[in-house]
């Protein structure tokens, strides 16, 4: 009994460290964000770029940024960025919205996705 006690706790031990290193770090989505800067401005009442102004993106519709052209694809898409759906969206966005013209291919690490949508979630 006592060896199955020891292997339960070194199984939960082990989850408890897989769940903390995939915690959301908004401060490491700032700096990964560092790659989106070349296309999205973050400054509150900022303008737009190569691609729309990110500030207040998350709970936002898309396609919904005053002044900036989007894609037919993405103003028809209904899409409400809550953090799963930016999740999809930097991970992949042309496979989340076929026909985006968002020619980013998106972080294929999801903790690095996780990290760059919790960043966008402080930007209110």
């Amino acid at each position: 009994m006592h060896r199955t006690t020891t292997a339960i706790a070194l199984s939960l031990a082990s989850l408890a460290l897989t769940s903390s290193a995939y915690a959301e770090d908004a401060k490491h989505g700032q700096q990964l964000f560092a790659v989106c800067q070349a296309c999205h401005t973050v400054q509150k009442g900022g303008g737009n770029s190569i691609g729309p102004n990110l500030f207040g993106v998350a709970g936002r519709k898309a396609a919904s940024v005053a002044g900036f052209s989007y894609s037919a694809a993405l103003a028809n898409a209904k899409i409400t960025w809550t953090n799963d759906k930016l999740k999809a969206w930097v991970t992949n966005p042309a496979k989340m919205v076929p026909g985006t013209r968002m020619t980013f291919a998106g972080f294929s690490d999801p903790a690095k996705a996780a990290d760059i949508v919790a960043y966008l979630d402080t930007l209110k």
